[in-house]
């Protein structure tokens, strides 16, 4: 019943459009006006509204920008320094064209206006004109592109140091989970086939390197100015590892190690205190909706000086010391098939 009120109501209205559109084409015609001439009044008033419509347009912009052109959040890693300026070069440009197409639109919709006394003139092509608009942005793109690649070589193509941190990502749904490479800082291997029981990492126990590494749950450590080296590894479906502050984001990929490196810049106690904000947290999140518990899926990152991470670090158990029994059921087999 509702349907059909609401079909009869668009159609009814319809019908009253079309009926206003005739009589407003009879009542030009008994005026001796054709529904295509428009007044040099009409003309001119259009013109001026499109005219004050432009300069409202730029200044909501301009107030756009002053009032959220900087509400990125605060970097805190060395190449984020250099994300920012290929940003603020691309947004530049953009801001550059937008102003000057639609400055050019708005300045010749109201300057040349329709005048009955003025005849347009018309012309096929113009070679000059056509080099013009085709060289000059293939250029810029070229420009930009290539600004692009070096950054991204520079920062993600390149091989992190030899003495780096090394710092495991594992993601799942809906946590993080972060393992150091502990003394010998090198991460153990380890494989979804070995999930089972304490051994949720699916570490490979038999691997010398995993004997001490260290299992992080709610929020991790790094120390400033110290480059570190993220593999990234994921239990179920793909995540995305992201660090807004830091200004990397990578995908972690089932059945795939993926990798990325900075080096923080900036403690959390200088953040905070140059932002006056107590309660600021360098985060890493996942930035891929994959699942319904996706908002969940925080982990906080406390960046602070070498001393104080040492310190932290040797307070942590490692991962032979937390599930002690995995070691000693693997010498005994280890022992069995000996004998």
């Amino acid at each position: 019943m509702i349907s059909l009120l609401t079909y009869t109501v668009i159609i009814l209205g319809i019908i009253a459009i079309v009926q206003l559109a005739r009589v407003f084409e009879l009542t030009g015609e008994l005026k001796g006006r054709k529904e295509w001439e428009i007044s040099e009044k009409d003309n001119s008033m259009q013109a001026n509204l499109w005219l004050w419509f432009g300069i409202i347009l730029f200044i909501l912009f301009g107030w756009l920008v002053v009032e959220y052109g900087d509400s990125a959040q605060p970097n805190g890693s060395v190449h984020g320094v250099a994300y920012d300026n290929l940003l603020m070069v691309n947004f530049a440009i953009v801001v550059f064209v937008f102003l000057l197409v639609n400055a050019v639109l708005f300045y010749f919709a109201w300057r040349y206006k329709r005048d009955v006394n003025r005849v347009a003139e018309y012309f096929t092509h113009s070679t000059k004109l056509e080099m013009i608009w085709t060289i000059v942005p293939s250029v810029v793109m070229a420009g930009i592109i290539i600004y692009g690649i070096l950054f991204w070589y520079d920062t993600i193509m390149t091989k992190p140091s030899e003495d780096a941190i090394a710092i495991e990502l594992y993601s799942k749904q809906f946590d993080w989970t972060a393992r150091y490479g502990g003394k010998d800082n090198q991460v153990g291997s380890a494989n979804v086939r070995l999930i089972e029981g304490a051994n949720f990492l699916g570490i490979d126990v038999e691997d010398p390197s995993s004997k001490d590494d260290i299992i992080i749950k709610g929020e991790f450590h790094i120390p400033v100015n110290k480059e570190i080296s993220f593999q990234l590894r994921s239990q179920d479906v793909l995540h995305g590892a992201y660090m807004p502050n830091f200004r990397m984001q990578m995908n972690t990929v089932p059945g795939q190690t993926t990798s990325f490196h900075f080096t923080p810049n900036k403690t959390t106690k200088q953040q905070r205190e140059e932002l006056g904000n107590p309660d600021f947290h360098y985060v890493l999140m996942c930035n891929k909706i994959c699942g319904s518990a996706h908002y969940n899926m925080q982990m906080n990152i406390i960046v602070e000086t070498e001393e104080e991470y040492n310190k932290w670090l040797g307070e942590q158990k490692d991962f032979m010391a937390q599930v002690p029994e995995l070691f000693e059921n693997n010498n005994e087999k280890l022992m069995a098939e000996k004998n």
